[in-house]
């Protein structure tokens, strides 16, 4: 995606809020590193650490995904052992039953950076606190697993082999409203975007009143519902 740092990289909708944000390349890289430094230097990730990822299709999501990749840690994304967890309020049950004792940064997705309400003691609000961390980061050489327990190669190899399938090129621009709730999904439906130079507009509470005018500001290619 570097050839092109200033093209749209991700454009995120929620037709519930009204809600639209769209981030470039470079930006979504910025976000990414602070996550990145945020997750290294605030709650003690190296590489290897396995991170709990319980949260939505998000512009948020893919750089805390991102982030996560770029230390050298593990992407889980459910129930299971992990040092760190970043989830959403609705969600910290199944964070501390991830974590135990590890750390917990919450996320609001809250389009303006506000914090987390009520947040209890103890656990980190995301909004707050990535905002402080540098946008620059030094990708880890030596990486552990990537994604439940497939490594960097394997999670690459699957995404080109999705993209291919999927007839993706790097003039895409691909609108879903599919979540990312398995490895399977985001291999095929943010990395077989990403790993061609493609460009997501991903939605949030669809209305289905307003895709097709979508189809037409946005200048998309492929719908994926």
């Amino acid at each position: 995606m570097a050839h092109n740092p200033a093209g749209p990289r991700i454009t995120f909708y929620d037709d519930a809020t009204g809600e639209r944000i769209e981030l470039s390349t470079a930006t979504l890289a910025n976000w990414a590193a602070k996550t990145a430094n945020l997750l290294r230097d605030e709650m003690g990730a190296t590489p290897g650490s396995r991170v709990a990822v319980l949260l939505p299709a998000h512009w948020q999501t893919a750089a805390v995904l991102f982030g996560i990749w770029w230390i050298g840690c593990e992407v889980v994304l459910a129930e299971s052992d992990a040092e760190i967890a970043l989830c959403t309020a609705d969600r910290l049950d199944e964070a501390d039953a991830a974590v135990g004792m590890g750390e917990i940064a919450v996320l609001s997705l809250d389009p303006f950076g506000k914090p987390v309400p009520d947040l209890p003691v103890g656990l980190t609000d995301y909004a707050t606190s990535v905002r402080v961390h540098g946008d620059q980061i030094v990708p880890e050489r030596v990486p552990g697993r990537a994604l439940e327990g497939r490594s960097v190669d394997d999670v690459l190899a699957a995404a080109r082999a999705s993209a291919a399938a999927q007839g993706l090129t790097a003039e895409d621009r691909v609108m879903s409203t599919a979540g990312w709730e398995t490895a399977e999904d985001i291999v095929e439906r943010l990395l077989a975007v990403y790993v061609v130079g493609a460009s997501l507009v991903q939605v949030a509470n669809p209305d289905p009143d307003l895709l097709d005018r979508r189809r037409e500001t946005e200048k998309l290619t492929r719908t994926s519902l």
